[in-house]
């Protein structure tokens, strides 16, 4: 199953939202290795690069949200931790086995395409939408 951006991700924080799409553009090409059996090498390098644009993305959510004082960061970074976790357990599901098993493509949209759907519309929204209020208060 590949990602794909719709309009239930939109968070309207441009920034967020074009690195959202890097960030599923990035699962995809994981994904698309494992469905061409480039072998377990290629598969540990699309998640290397899968894991550092993460920590690229999630670093500046963070920024921004320390920026506007957002009252959530610290549940938003446990959020983070938790996925970078799964990150982790997905390398080690890779070495441990001889390549990119159906097993662990079944674990990739479980625990990264399921899981930043999920956090996308849930936190990524709630902080967008912080934001904005913020931003327009004198409207309220």
């Amino acid at each position: 199953m590949y990602a794909e951006f719709d309009n239930s991700l939109v968070t309207g924080n441009d920034m967020i939202d074009e690195q959202h799409k890097e960030l599923i553009a990035k699962i995809n090409k994981l994904i698309d290795c494992c469905e061409q059996s480039s072998g377990k090498l290629e598969a540990i390098k699309m998640l290397d690069y899968l894991s550092e644009y993460t920590d690229f993305h999630f670093s500046a959510e963070e920024k921004l949200q320390e920026e506007v004082s957002y009252p959530g960061i610290e549940e938003h970074k446990k959020k983070h931790d938790e996925f970078k976790k799964s990150v982790e357990e997905l390398h080690e599901m890779l070495i441990e086995e001889e390549g990119p098993t159906e097993s662990f493509v079944n674990a990739v949209n479980k625990n990264v395409i399921d899981w930043l759907y999920d956090h996308i519309k849930g936190f990524d929204c709630s902080v967008a939408s912080y934001i904005n209020l913020n931003r327009h208060a004198e409207r309220l």
